[in-house]
């Protein structure tokens, strides 16, 4: 098999468990959205610990913490990473278990358009004509969707900035992705304990004091976070960016279905324009996309041809 086609599963299975999580988190919906947040950063912290040591790459672990110590920027930045992607589980997990799951798609959505404005912004990143466009198209589906709500779709876009941010804090760090994540929610592990002991004192603690099944879907939790992630890292190392952009894709897809389909969540006449704009961002970008990897693609060509 070649590496593009091993990359397009790795792709598909990590886009693909992503799409199917809230199935995954309706089943713990008789827990409150704080203690699966902080089951998931415990136990996620956990098994990647375990992996880790299974493959026998403590050495590689210790050495990576050694090296984001004695660099305080990266030190930072990881840390504020963390927190980034600890508040998009806690607000996707919040809003699948209150019958948000359709703006949960619109925020997936979104992101990969916020993801390249961000790089405009903050990394002096040049965007095409048609990309620009495509920005400008979907603001203007969620600007519709704002005016027909009375307000901002909040999840949305609170999921949207959340996890483009995580992807900002982390383009310049270079971590593995299992010993990354095992990194990250060290940094998290802290707040995580200390506010579970607070839940077990008040009594509200859902572990251990519901069911059996309750708990092993709590320690699960650590697992089906840890999958994708290995799953997405190893499939973005074997294909370009732009086939990577049109798979994530599947995510916000399987969500909107599951949302309409599924949870019988309404989908109006005006989410429906909204969404429209944003699909219709998003074929202005994918086009544009490739279109511009061709170019440079070609480009790279002809100059290689010359120096030989």
């Amino acid at each position: 098999m070649k590496n593009e086609q091993k990359g397009i599963l790795y792709a598909f299975g990590a886009y693909g468990i992503w799409g199917l999580f809230p199935l995954y988190w309706r089943l713990l919906d008789q827990v409150d959205s704080m203690e699966i947040l902080l089951s998931r950063v415990i136990w996620s912290f956990v098994f990647t610990t375990v992996f880790i040591l299974i493959l026998k790459h403590k050495n590689l672990l210790i050495e990576d913490l050694k090296t984001i110590w004695k660099n305080k920027k990266v030190f930072l930045a990881l840390l504020a990473a963390s927190f980034a992607i600890s508040c998009n589980w806690f607000i996707y997990i919040f809003a699948v278990n209150n019958g948000h799951v359709i703006e949960t798609s619109l925020g997936y959505y979104i992101n990969p358009l916020i993801t390249v404005l961000f790089g405009m912004l903050f990394f002096k990143e040049r965007l095409s004509k048609m990309q620009l466009v495509a920005v400008i198209v979907a603001f203007i589906g969620v600007i519709v969707l704002t005016v027909s709500y009375g307000n901002i779709p909040w999840v949305a876009m609170l999921l949207a900035f959340s996890f483009a941010t995580y992807g900002a804090l982390k383009k310049k760090i270079t971590l593995d992705a299992t010993r990354g994540l095992a990194i990250e929610t060290l940094f998290i592990l802290p707040f995580a304990l200390i506010y579970y002991i607070y839940i077990m004192s008040t009594n509200q603690m859902s572990f251990l004091h519901v069911s059996w099944q309750t708990d092993i879907l709590l320690i699960l939790a650590g697992v089906v976070t840890a999958i994708p992630l290995v799953l997405f890292s190893k499939g973005a190392k074997l294909l370009p960016q732009y086939l990577i952009g049109f798979i994530q894709y599947i995510t916000p897809t399987t969500l909107l279905i599951f949302g309409i389909v599924l949870y019988h969540e309404t989908f109006s006449t005006i989410e429906f324009i909204s969404f429209s704009f944003i699909w219709l961002a998003i074929l202005i970008f994918t086009v544009s996309t490739i279109v511009e990897s061709r170019k440079r693609h070609n480009i790279e060509h002809k100059v290689a041809n010359v120096e030989i």
